[in-house]
């Protein structure tokens, strides 16, 4: 290499880390600015306070919060609301992760690739210096951050309605000691996050499928039907063996962060079967979407 190609290297590769940067940034503008996004948001929102409206009616006729043992996720979460709202967060994060925030990361990674197909502006979004691997880490990345975005409006729209219909303080663990409220405040931070990456698996898989069809629709419904078709597969005790293997089966370990001590086996387990989806599918989109004829 001469001296002057090494002079310049350095330009070039920021030059590409910026047009990246730019590239993400404007993916993540396109995305949020659509009403769909919004609208998915807006329902995500909504869970908490119905859930925590439902519990506070319950428990002002008198007739209490029943269920919950102390080894349940969402049913012992749901049994301490009343006494604490910050288990509102752990409640609904229960409730919307086996369908409602994976529905939603579906619909949005379903579309990323499709839909631009669909309105004829893929091939625009190509033109050089963007490139197919650029673009689809900016697709991924974007959907990724959904899942973080989605993830938190949940939490945070379920912590506002505890602290107005609940009472808030020191919580009680699953396991039955007591931890400060801070604390419990740190752990509900970090079990939103666990919830995030527990989506990784589902956002590479339904991006591989965007990169099959040329309609968005047919992208998103695949996506989701696929979601619904293991969500059931994992409830066939025939299936026993390979259900470990589900991208979904994991996914209420979170309710382990909330032990103390915190049992780390499942939540270590979830994370991994997340990473494994990802880099197969991920590999998969890659591959189709780099080959891929561009015709629209």
């Amino acid at each position: 290499m001469s001296r002057a190609e090494t002079a310049t290297a350095p330009v070039v590769r920021a030059s590409r880390f910026w047009w990246t940067f730019g590239l993400f940034r404007s993916e993540l503008g396109t995305t949020f600015r659509r009403w769909r996004t919004l609208a998915l948001l807006a329902v995500l929102a909504g869970v908490p306070v119905l859930i925590g409206v439902a519990v506070k009616i319950e428990t002002s006729g008198g007739s209490g919060v029943g269920g919950g043992g102390p080894e349940g996720g969402g049913p012992a979460f749901i049994a301490q609301i009343t006494n604490n709202g910050l288990f509102l967060v752990f409640t609904a994060l229960a409730a919307t992760l086996p369908f409602f925030l994976p529905m939603s990361v579906g619909v949005i990674a379903g579309d990323a690739v499709a839909g631009e197909a669909n309105a004829g502006t893929l091939r625009y979004l190509l033109v050089a210096p963007a490139g197919r691997t650029r673009l689809l880490l900016s697709k991924y990345a974007t959907t990724m951050t959904f899942c973080l975005v989605a993830t938190l409006v949940v939490a945070v729209s379920a912590l506002v309605t505890g602290a107005i219909l609940f009472p808030l303080g020191d919580l009680t663990t699953i396991s039955g000691t007591t931890i400060g409220f801070g604390e419990g405040l740190g752990r509900a931070f970090l079990i939103a996050v666990v919830v995030a990456l527990s989506l990784v698996g589902i956002a590479a898989l339904g991006l591989f499928v965007s990169t099959l069809t040329n309609s968005g629709i047919a992208a998103m419904a695949t996506t989701v039907g696929l979601l619904i078709t293991v969500q059931i597969l994992d409830q066939i005790p025939q299936l026993h063996a390979i259900q470990p293997y589900f991208f979904s089966h994991y996914w209420l370990s979170f309710a382990d962060l909330m032990r103390e001590p915190v049992y780390w086996t499942e939540l270590v387990k979830n994370l991994e079967l997340q990473a494994l989806y990802a880099a197969v599918f991920g590999s998969a989109a890659w591959a189709r979407f780099t080959a891929k004829d561009i015709t629209a």
